[in-house]
């Protein structure tokens, strides 16, 4: 039986970690003039994908070593050459004298994300939300041909098309984000038309959910729960064990994945530098 303990916290991590590290990689392949970049520091990966890209922040920190004054000192130079906020998501399993040195440095806590985990041995059946009107899905998923990266971008841009101001900014990330080399990509089709979009990344027997979304109009057809059987099936055949994704805390996202067999291993917080409080 797993448990949420150090060893669980730092292999989720370092999967997340590491799949943004990818992410910033293939910014820098595609958008050279982005200047986008990471570092390591003392197993921190801080990342720079533009000022204003959800992808600018740390992973790690106090997780794989003990915080340190130094540590944070190196860190935040590389984001004040960038002109780039400070962001650093943090487990609550890393070392505990994480809190006092980030709030003695002008952090604060600004975001919570439930991080989700189950295992890939044994059933893998998905299960209809008790409270949806989710028909059983007449389409079927697959992963996307290496000429379809712009169809996958777009089909998971528009299922957030009903947010306001997110349109060609998430279009941005998610062309990046389909030409990573270490991306699987898939979509749910129905009638020929691509209606919802999924992903997942793959780091040491990990395997990273991300980039779900359904079109509006096509909603409460089975869509995600089809691409969900789907994903789970691709990383349980290609030697993965566990399955992770980050939720906001109480979300329908969060609930319909403990229906299918996640369980909340913790919720991360993300701490940002309040402005002007470091040089």
């Amino acid at each position: 039986m797993l448990l949420s303990d150090l060893s669980l916290s730092r292999r989720l991590e370092r999967a997340e970690r590491d799949s943004n590290a990818r992410f910033v990689e293939a910014r820098a392949a595609v958008s050279p003039d982005v200047g986008a970049g990471w570092i390591d520091v003392g197993g921190t990966y801080a990342m720079f994908d533009g000022v204003e890209s959800p992808c600018t922040q740390t992973f790690g920190f106090g997780l794989f070593t003990a915080p340190s004054s130094g540590d944070l000192d190196t860190i935040e130079r590389f984001y004040a050459q960038r002109s780039a906020p400070v962001f650093h998501e943090v487990s609550p399993i890393a070392d505990p004298a994480h809190l006092e040195l980030l709030a003695s440095r002008g952090y604060r806590p600004i975001e919570f994300t439930s991080v989700l985990y189950r295992s890939l041995d044994g059933d893998l059946a998905i299960a209809a939300p008790a409270d949806s009107v989710a028909r059983p899905f007449q389409g079927r998923v697959r992963i996307v041909d290496a000429d379809e990266v712009e169809l996958w971008a777009q089909t998971s841009a528009a299922g957030w098309s009903d947010v306001p101001g997110v349109g060609p900014f998430l279009v941005d990330l998610m062309r990046v984000a389909a030409v990573r080399p270490d991306a699987r990509l898939f979509l749910a089709e129905i009638g020929g038309r691509a209606v919802a979009a999924g992903a997942l990344t793959i780091d040491d027997g990990v395997a990273l959910l991300a980039g779900a979304s359904t079109i509006p109009d096509a909603r409460h057809r089975g869509a995600q729960l089809a691409l969900l059987s789907a994903r789970l099936a691709y990383a349980s055949q290609h030697g993965c064990d566990l399955a992770m994704m980050g939720a906001l805390p109480g979300s329908g996202s969060q609930r319909n994945a403990e229906r299918n067999g996640f369980r909340i291993a913790y919720t991360r917080t993300k701490w940002q530098l309040s402005t002007g409080t470091r040089a």
